[in-house]
């Protein structure tokens, strides 16, 4: 299973939307810098509606949905990458993950210390990505180091590698993480087997305080208040800097809603002026997981109706491979048919007499959303 790691500097609220995404009180959450050493991992259903519409039109007896993995890992200081703060075992954590949520403090509150002594989102952004790209550079140099012999011997694969790395040391070293390095297709692979902290998918989540989250309901943004600007300017810093994109949540007001039903938590944000769709931890499961790459197609009858996870791109018969090995081993074609479709017609037979149900063969590119019967035989 793929895992986002939940960075950030000490007490910015890493822990709370860690408790909030996993809907448990698993990570300490402390007015203290480092009170999370050992990383927390917590398993995260993907929220999808369609499984419940989907489970009603076949009368399942239960939902299973997509999830993925998030860790909460402890807070990164300047100077990481030459040890600080225990630096060195923080940073292994961030390279054992696949994607990066970077949550950014876009709160003003006395009564919580902030390890620069004042709130300034963009600064904080830069102290943990310059961590990041001075370990990477340290990292490279030394790959460098270890393949030019080879290189210099003949060895195609460190003549290929040398070539790239004389690209990125001055991108890294112009301050530039390595997911921004220009690449050619064939060098992909290359760059992806150095395990570049920089080089992983990141997303941004502002964590503004409970009376300020009503605020960005429907994607507003108040300029006019301090957690306006904090997060317009978050967000015009990762995508002319970074070319990603920023979430509003609020980890407070998300792990409150822990303990609550799903009708309580509905009634206690309209009470807030939010309304579910503001709720924002939603947003940013499902903004994480097309962040690493995954799509869903679904399968569903009587048992069951379930989400699959499947990466963009793969075929059918690596799809049907998810299920069982048996399938992929055995794949004759799949019986398709479109979600949006699907209900709109209200069943299979008439999906089919419309001829909205296609048998797809071996070549046929999954598409999120996709229902799904495969045929197979072993």
């Amino acid at each position: 299973m793929l895992s986002a790691g939940i960075v950030g500097l000490p007490n910015v609220g890493k822990s709370t939307l860690f408790n909030a995404v996993t809907r448990t009180r698993k990570a300490q959450a402390a007015n203290y810098p480092f009170c999370t050493i050992d990383p927390n991992v917590g398993v995260v259903t993907v929220p999808d509606p369609r499984l419940a519409v989907l489970s009603k039109l076949s009368g399942s007896q239960k939902l299973i949905p997509a999830a993925i993995n998030f860790v909460d890992i402890a807070g990164l200081v300047r100077g990481a990458s030459a040890g600080e703060g225990l630096g060195n075992q923080f940073l292994s954590h961030i390279r054992e993950v696949d994607a990066i949520v970077q949550v950014v403090r876009c709160f003003e509150n006395d009564d919580i210390h902030h390890v620069s002594g004042s709130v300034d989102p963009v600064r904080d952004i830069e102290v943990i990505n310059t961590e990041l790209i001075l370990a990477d550079l340290a990292a490279v140099q030394k790959r460098r180091d270890k393949q030019a012999k080879g290189a210099r011997a003949g060895d195609k694969a460190a003549q290929a590698e040398i070539a790239l790395l004389d690209r990125l040391i001055p991108h890294l070293d112009a301050g530039k993480p390595a997911a921004l390095l220009p690449v050619e297709e064939n060098e992909k692979p290359i760059l992806k087997s150095f395990f570049l902290l920089s080089g992983k998918p990141t997303i941004f989540a502002c964590n503004v305080a409970e009376s300020d989250l009503a605020a960005f309901a429907g994607g507003k943004c108040d300029e006019s208040t301090p957690a306006g600007k904090y997060v317009a300017a978050v967000r015009a810093y990762v995508q002319s800097h970074l070319d990603t994109e920023a979430v509003v949540i609020s980890a407070q007001i998300e792990s409150e809603l822990v303990d609550l039903s799903e009708e309580e938590a509905a009634s206690y944000l309209r009470e807030l002026g939010v309304g579910e769709e503001g709720s924002g931890v939603g947003g940013l499961i499902r903004a994480v997981y097309h962040l690493l790459g995954l799509q869903t197609y679904l399968t569903t009858g009587e048992k069951e109706t379930r989400a699959w996870t499947i990466r963009r791109g793969d075929k059918a018969p690596a799809a049907a491979g998810v299920i069982h090995s048996d399938f992929e081993r055995g794949f004759i074609a799949a019986e398709v048919t479109a979600y949006d479709e699907l209900v709109r017609l209200g069943s299979f037979a008439k999906a089919r007499e419309a001829g909205k149900l296609r048998i797809e063969g071996k070549e046929y590119v999954m598409k999120d959303g996709d229902v799904v019967e495969f045929r197979f035989n072993v």
